[in-house]
């Protein structure tokens, strides 16, 4: 057992008892040169001192005294120094609250309500004096205002927008209800709006607390991590959002079950990011406790109240729930119910009350012959119904963006025929079923797939090239119209009037600028002939499309934005990636054919018009020439009503065309410059020629209002497509974003 060889320990053994003294002496300590040393400094009671070493002051019970005068000076000199605290530059509080001690007065709020530019979402009733003396100071109200590190970047629609939805999802604009739509159309920043709110409600409210713990964003598979992205970019690591995009069944219940049961003031990762698809696989897992709030982006999937998705969000034990949608259905009553019923349930009533209500009277008031009584309930029963809608939506249209963005040009393209095109066109017409059955009277299947044909066709004869070799109905006989010697394998743009424009687009581009492009189609077979184009020509492409993983998707993107890609092309499955997607890489925008859901064509081209764009934006809408892709764009444009031309599924076209709209599909006019512009009846043009004013002091008819211009060749300003006219333009309607501010004539 080693011993100290201090010599008070020393001492201290010495002076003990005869038991511990024979231990001493029994006792050895080790024979190093150290201890040797120590032990005869220790015998000889001397001890080694160091010589820079002061000696201690003998200690004593008796106090120093000082004089007076001695010791006002030195609490004096004491005084006369501030306490300051040892951080360079430190400009805090100067301990005027002690740690610990619970602060006196009124509780504050979490920023300044009162600096430049807050954004304050609730203010306090203001008190009198009286009024303050009374009330419990534990339990006065407080100001909600936006975190600082939002509130500068949001532009001022922006900030109007998070104010409204701050206002529905606390129940202040509907007492009872707690849900809101917001339906801004593209590029508006609705993201950036619900991100805000979604932050503000997780760390205040005016009682001083979070108003809510957690909150679950469900959006589209492709969205899942963009929106991890935005969560990450504007709140720069103050949160950990859990965004869930794949993984198996058990580890995505774990994760879930995880989140679920996450409770307290700080919660680890408060908001839950989930595609609608995994969601509805595991909805039972997140409808065993509460959560605060529900976002669902791209909202308009929910339009059909007895889809299973609807079911499994409807059942979630949340009251505050916003739907996002750029394209809200108006003027389909049953999905406009469906809609509203899903954030505010109750608002409009049963399904069954809102139909007899508001349904059946608007309906009959629509009617052609309905009488005045009738037409006139209608219309009350419809402005009823708006004013009870508008207090839960906020709309605001893309005409704002043009105050931030660089001018966008969107150009509607006619394009010719190829002889070739116009020769299997009308081969077909000729032998088709469906142009015998409408003759009769009647509609079948065979024509939805006939309707399908002519598409492709009008897109390249090389989508139809095997139905011609298998010689199926409408294409007997066809092969010996074809080039001898064709061959599928090499894309030959000269026989598509669509690809043989699409081609001086993309040469024109390529060898006079640096802007990228992308090229937006709803076929897959499309886009493997733009694949041939690119490869021949030795373009870098990319290609997005629904065989491609979530996470993979997210890295292409943000690769073909950064400035330093190589990449001139990126190719998109309008099915696949039209929602949400940011390609502001790219400054030219080619949609290559026209949907019949005129949602699907906007939420696309709005790809690469919107935040972060630095560049002027041209969209080329093509169409073929006196063909149906005409009749299909003419149903998108008429102002009739929006359910009548909204079809989610080519399967449903039957149920919303006539017999005679119906047999106006099966037809071909060759003789034609624009099928659009002469249907249309536009009262610009004299002779195929724009003349402004119209020459019968007039403006242009409604229906072609939205697009500012018509342009044969004289009047196309655009360098690109000039060099295309000749091959196979005809005619061009363009409608120019900034045409009212920049004035141009």
């Amino acid at each position: 057992q080693r011993r100290s060889l201090a010599p008070s320990q020393l001492a201290k053994r010495k002076a003990g008892d005869e038991d511990e003294e024979e231990e001493e002496e029994d006792w050895q300590p080790p024979t190093g040169r150290k201890r040797q040393k120590a032990a005869a400094e220790a015998e000889s009671g001397e001890c080694y001192q160091s010589p820079f070493r002061k000696p201690l002051a003998q200690l004593t019970n008796r106090p120093h005294c000082l004089d007076s005068s001695q010791h006002e000076a030195f609490i004096r000199s004491i005084l006369s120094k501030p306490f300051k605290v040892p951080i360079p530059n430190y400009k805090g509080p100067l301990g005027l609250r002690s740690l610990g001690v619970k602060r006196a007065g009124l509780r504050g709020p979490l920023h300044d309500p009162f600096e430049e530019g807050a954004l304050v979402l609730y203010e306090p009733p203001v008190l009198s004096a009286h009024d303050q003396l009374k009330i419990d100071k534990d339990k006065a109200p407080v100001h909600v205002v936006v975190d600082p590190v939002l509130s500068r970047v949001l532009r001022p629609h922006q900030r109007e927008g998070v104010k409204f939805l701050w206002d529905c999802v606390t129940s202040r604009r509907i007492p009872g209800s707690h849900g809101c739509i917001m339906a801004d159309e593209m590029g508006l920043g609705k993201t950036l709006q619900c991100i805000t709110l979604m932050w503000t409600l997780l760390r205040q409210s005016p009682d001083c607390k979070p108003e809510i713990e957690k909150a679950v964003v469900v959006s589209p598979s492709s969205l899942v991590r963009n929106w991890y992205n935005e969560v990450e970019k504007w709140l720069g690591g103050r949160i950990q959002p859990l965004a869930i995009d794949g993984g198996s069944k058990e580890e995505i219940d774990r994760k879930l079950a995880g989140f679920m049961n996450q409770h307290g003031r700080r919660v680890p990762s408060p908001i839950l990011i989930i595609s609608y698809e995994t969601f509805r696989l595991h909805a039972e897992v997140l409808q065993k406790g509460t959560v605060g709030l529900v976002i669902c982006d791209e909202g308009h999937r929910l339009k059909n109240s007895e889809n299973q998705t609807y079911q499994a969000l409807n059942s979630l034990n949340t009251p505050r729930r916003v739907l996002i949608s750029g394209t809200p259905i108006q003027n389909d009553l049953l999905e406009y119910f469906s809609l509203v019923h899903f954030v505010n349930s109750g608002i409009l009533g049963t399904a069954q009350e809102f139909k007899r209500h508001f349904e059946m009277p608007i309906l009959k008031g629509r009617d052609a012959d309905a009488s005045e009584a009738e037409r006139h309930k209608g219309e009350e029963r419809l402005k009823e119904l708006i004013s009870i809608v508008n207090r839960c939506l906020i709309r605001r249209t893309s005409d704002i963006l043009s105050k931030y963005l660089p001018v966008k040009i969107e150009q509607v393209v006619c394009c010719r025929l190829t002889p070739l095109q116009s020769e299997l066109y009308k081969n077909f017409l000729k032998q088709a079923k469906p142009v015998e059955e409408l003759k009769e009277g009647k509609i079948s299947v065979s024509s939805l797939s006939s309707i399908t044909s002519l598409k492709k066709l009008c897109n390249h004869p090389a989508l139809i090239y095997d139905k011609c070799v298998e010689e199926e109905e409408g294409f007997i006989g066809a092969l010996g119209l074809f080039p001898s010697g064709y061959s599928i394998k090499s894309v030959e743009p000269q026989l598509s009037g669509k690809m043989l424009v699409l081609d001086y687009i993309l040469a024109v581009t390529k060898s006079t600028s640096n802007d990228k492009v992308v090229l937006v189609s709803n076929y897959t077979q499309t886009l493997d002939l733009f694949e041939k184009l690119c490869r021949s020509r030795r373009y870098l492409y990319v290609r997005l499309d629904g065989t491609m993983s979530i996470k993979k998707r997210a890295k292409i993107v943000e690769r073909f934005n950064s400035p330093s890609s190589p990449e001139f092309i990126f190719m998109l499955s309008s099915k696949a990636g039209g929602c949400g997607l940011n390609l502001i890489g790219a400054n030219r925008l080619v949609m290559f054919d026209p949907d019949w859901n005129p949602a699907n064509d906007e939420q696309a081209m709005a790809r690469v018009w919107r935040d972060g764009q630095k560049k002027m934006c041209y969209i080329y809408r093509l169409l073929s020439t006196g063909t149906i892709e005409e009749k299909i764009f003419q149903r998108q444009t008429h102002k009739k009503a929006l359910s009548s031309c909204v079809v989610d599924e080519e399967q449903d076209v039957e149920r919303h065309f006539s017999l005679g709209e119906l047999k106006e599909l099966f037809t071909l006019n060759e003789s034609t410059t624009s099928d659009t512009h002469d249907k249309l009846k536009c009262r610009r043009c004299v002779n195929g020629h724009q003349v402004r004013p119209p020459p019968d002091g007039s403006d242009c008819t409604s229906d072609l209002s939205q697009w500012q211009h018509c342009a044969d060749r004289r009047g196309l300003q655009d360098p690109v497509l000039r060099a295309a006219w000749d091959a196979a333009v005809t005619f061009t309607f363009h409608h120019h974003s900034h045409e009212e501010q920049r004035g141009i004539p």
